[in-house]
C-alpha cells in the first residue's frame, strides 16, 4: 500500500534533516528510513543503509525522498499499525541535538532524527 497526496507530501525534511542525510549517504551510500512507533528508539524515525532493515507487508512506504545532492531517493517507511495513527498528519523530518538510537545511522554524530508532524491539510 502506498498512500501519496499530490498537493500536500506525505513526508518532507527540514533543510538540517537534509544536510544530515547527504552527509550519511557520502558514507554509507543509499538510504532508508524505518519508523515502528515502538516504544524508546522506536518512536523516532531509524535511518539505515538501504535494504538492511526489512519491511513487508506490516509497513506503508509513505514517500521516497528526493534529497539535493543524494542519488537516489531515500525510501520512508513506517509500520502499518503507527500509520493508522498518523494518517491524517504529515510528518517533518528534523534533527536535533543528542544521541538517539544505537542502531540509527546518525548516532555517532551526535543528533538524532525527529518527527514533527501537521494535521494534513493544515
Amino acid at each position: 500500500m502506498r498512500d501519496t497526496y499530490e498537493e500536500t507530501p506525505r513526508v518532507e525534511l527540514t533543510a538540517e534533516a537534509a544536510l544530515l542525510l547527504r552527509r550519511l549517504s557520502e558514507t554509507h551510500g543509499p538510504l532508508m528510513f524505518h519508523q515502528s512507533g515502538g516504544c524508546c528508539d522506536g518512536s523516532s524515525p531509524m535511518c539505515y543503509p538501504a535494504g538492511e532493515f526489512r519491511t513487508g507487508a506490516a509497513d506503508v512506504l509513505l514517500a521516497e525522498l528526493e534529497v539535493d545532492g543524494v542519488a537516489e531517493p531515500v525510501p520512508f517507511w513506517m509500520s502499518r499499525s503507527q500509520y493508522e495513527l498518523w494518517s491524517h498528519t504529515r510528518l517533518i523530518v528534523d534533527v536535533v541535538a543528542g544521541r538517539g538510537g544505537g542502531f540509527s545511522l546518525e548516532a555517532p554524530e551526535g543528533v538524532r532524527f525527529l518527527i514533527r508532524s501537521r494535521v494534513v491539510g493544515a
